[in-house]
């Protein structure tokens, strides 16, 4: 999608590594705060729009954002392929946290893939779908007009071929490793549901609809520092994830239970 000097929209907070390959790709990362509304972070279109220049080409979102735990909601989705459809935009959505939501929500947008106005990539992989980070496999759904989509598939072709294709083993495993995907999916899902029921009766972080993080209000970041030197207590401070605000750490659902709850008893001893 992109030349050298042509620009892409991302979306933050977020996981940082969206603006990387944007640089690595010789473009130009513009870096769009989000604000938050209440306890969740939403999109502003009117600063969205402002942005876009003649040398834009896509919009970078993560849907459930990484670590915020935001879904995409259906008229935020709607607007937003409408804007891009009208700007020759196209979206890139990475989704790899699309299966571990908190509750029901029907205004939710688990995915993109069914977006037919703009041209759109849906991303995902076996690190989070089968909790496989080092078997390195991911996949891209393309969607949108047909004419579009088969230009930007036969430069995705030419890319994957540059980078040679997925290993053999990896390849034969693959049925196997997507079958036992859904039990993976069940333990991950039942320890970052229980340790964020704890968390939300010590601590009450921001909205989480989905992910595997929360996100904490501890008026400065710093604290971050202090309490891995002082607690021995692991946390990312906010400006990992480009967040505007000086105030939040992310803290991560995944740890084992019971050291993550005395993780977050000393967390709320100090803050």
């Amino acid at each position: 999608m992109l030349d050298p000097g042509d620009e892409a929209l991302c979306l933050t907070p977020a996981w940082p590594n969206g603006a990387a390959i944007v640089r690595l790709a010789s473009a130009v990362p513009v870096e769009m705060a989000q604000p938050l509304d209440g306890h969740r972070y939403t999109v502003d279109f009117d600063a969205l729009e402002a942005q876009i220049t003649g040398r834009t080409r896509a919009v970078l979102l993560v849907n459930p954002n990484n670590p915020t735990g935001s879904f995409l909601k259906r008229a935020e989705l709607e607007r937003l392929a409408s804007l891009c459809a009208s700007r020759s935009l196209a979206i890139i959505s990475d989704e790899v946290f699309a299966d571990f939501a908190f509750g029901e929500d029907a205004r939710r947008v688990q995915s993109l893939v069914e977006v037919e106005d703009a041209l759109t990539f849906c991303l995902s992989g076996l690190s989070k779908v089968s909790g496989l980070p080092q078997m390195k496999v991911g996949w891209i759904l393309a969607g949108g007009p047909p004419a579009l989509r088969a230009d930007a598939m036969e430069r995705l072709e030419l890319i994957a071929d540059t980078y040679l294709s997925v290993a053999t083993p990896q390849m034969h495993a693959l049925p196997r490793w997507l079958e036992a995907g859904e039990r993976v999916r069940d333990q991950i899902r039942g320890r970052t549901r229980a340790n964020l029921r704890f968390l939300e009766g010590i601590k009450k972080p921001l909205l989480v609809e989905g992910g595997w993080y929360a996100i904490l209000d501890v008026a400065n970041e710093s604290l971050a520092q202090d309490l891995l030197e002082q607690d021995d207590v692991l946390v990312q401070p906010g400006f990992f994830f480009d967040f505007a605000e000086d105030r939040f750490i992310v803290v991560s659902l995944l740890t084992p239970k019971k050291t993550f709850r005395e993780g977050v008893r000393r967390i709320a001893s100090v803050s």
